[in-house]
């Protein structure tokens, strides 16, 4: 077995011993019913006191083969406003980024607390999509508006 499916196997059994609250995250279920190790959807709750608090922002992580030497590729649905979010989805953050701050030693758990961070403090030092970074950047009344939207749109049901 790769070391990258052994890796995996011990993050599931880690994040469904211990994740943090109001999280989610989980392989994919292949057509046979098999689980897809290296596929994952996952669920980001908004901080509390927070615009984004009251939804639970999807995404979905994919492990490359080399995981851990290498980050997953990790996006919000397209569309996604944040200003650190590419408009396909595919998150800027540092610790998902091969060349900045990614080491092996990084889980699941701290990849959706980081995740979870980055929400509600974007990096203004590097945007990924125009239109919510000159928003964030200059009108923050504007801005906190269209996360609330945002929020309710991804309101979780319980």
């Amino acid at each position: 077995m790769s070391l990258c499916k052994i890796r995996l196997q011990e993050e599931r059994k880690q994040w469904r011993k211990d994740h943090p609250f109001g999280f989610y995250a989980k392989p994919v279920k292949n057509a046979d019913g098999s689980l897809d190790l290296k596929s994952w959807t996952a669920g980001i709750p908004g901080k509390a006191g927070t615009p984004w608090e009251g939804g639970v922002y999807p995404i979905k992580i994919d492990f490359p083969e080399e995981y851990p030497s290498k980050p997953p590729k990790i996006k919000f649905p397209s569309g996604f406003y944040h200003p650190n979010v590419y408009p396909s989805g595919t998150i800027c953050l540092s610790i998902l980024n091969e060349e900045l701050d990614w080491k092996p030693a990084i889980t699941m758990k701290q990849i959706v607390l980081g995740i979870q961070e980055l929400l509600d403090s974007p990096n203004p030092e590097s945007p990924a999509q125009e239109p919510a970074w000159k928003v964030f950047t200059k009108d923050k009344e504007q801005y906190k508006k269209k996360i609330t939207e945002q929020a309710k749109r991804y309101a979780s049901v319980d």
